[in-house]
């Protein structure tokens, strides 16, 4: 099995561009056609936050309407940047969302388990996960213990280095979800987006990771008190490959790049 992870596309309205100045809807559009370019082509794609800026319906629309050309199932969580009455709207054929509360869900697509978590603090930048959604989640991994599980959120639960967004990572619920994460050995990863870098952590247990923007990449400045700002990077997105023996996941860079050319001999 392929899955492609997208994540903190970042959409606005219609003719409009993010900062003035990045149009993040026409990077999530090559994301697409390169989704679709892949060979092998992914069984499904996850969408880790940040869908769109300013959670608005009009910006949900549009990103509606730049996803439609992936056949393959598609799978949406919220970011601090959404806002879920109209995320639930835009996509009411999305049955796997719930009809109203949190948007968490699992999803059994054989020979795996995926589980997605709500993170949202309606108006914050910072994640949490509440009584309801850790008893939710702990529901959730007490059924299938022996299938290999995928927990999805936008949140990381682990500091980066970056201080701006350890400042604004998963800061409630992450020492319970972390316990109940190291109690059950099948949760293969721990997927999440918010940092715009591609990042990878031993936590609790298990591998934590985080994609890159479809759009726009955080600046990488491990200093003390570094002010958060951004780099025009290559956009990309994670490619999770499941086979027997565990996951193994790539950065896929997205855009135009000479090659392939074979390796010269040694």
């Amino acid at each position: 099995m392929l899955i492609a992870q997208i994540s903190d596309m970042h959409v606005t309205a219609e003719g409009t561009l993010l900062y003035k100045r990045i149009d993040t809807a026409g990077y999530l559009e090559r994301a697409v056609a390169h989704v679709l370019g892949l060979d092998p082509r992914p069984d499904l794609v996850i969408a880790t936050g940040d869908l769109v800026d300013g959670g608005k319906p009009d910006e949900y629309a549009r990103l509606r309407r730049l996803l439609e050309p992936l056949p393959m199932p598609v799978y949406l969580i919220p970011g601090n940047h959404d806002a879920r009455e109209p995320l639930r709207a835009a996509f009411p054929d999305h049955r796997y969302l719930p009809a109203d509360g949190f948007l968490q869900y699992a999803i059994e697509s054989p020979p795996l388990r995926l589980i997605g978590l709500d993170t949202l603090v309606a108006g914050k930048p910072y994640g949490e996960l509440c009584e309801e959604r850790l008893g939710w989640l702990a529901a959730r991994l007490g059924e299938h213990p022996d299938v290999p599980t995928l927990i999805f959120l936008h949140h990381p639960p682990f500091d980066c280095g970056i201080e701006a967004f350890d400042r604004a990572r998963l800061n409630k619920g992450d020492a319970a979800l972390a316990d109940l994460v190291s109690r059950h050995r099948n949760v293969e990863r721990v997927m999440c987006g918010h940092v715009h870098r591609p990042i990878q952590m031993r936590w609790a247990g298990t591998m934590a990771s985080i994609a890159p923007s479809t759009a726009h990449q955080a600046t990488l400045d491990l200093h003390d008190g570094a002010p958060l700002s951004m780099m025009m990077e290559p956009p990309g997105l994670a490619l999770h490959y499941w086979k027997a023996g565990g996951l193994v996941t790539h950065v896929s860079y997205i855009g135009s790049f000479e090659g392939p050319r074979p390796f010269r001999a040694l």
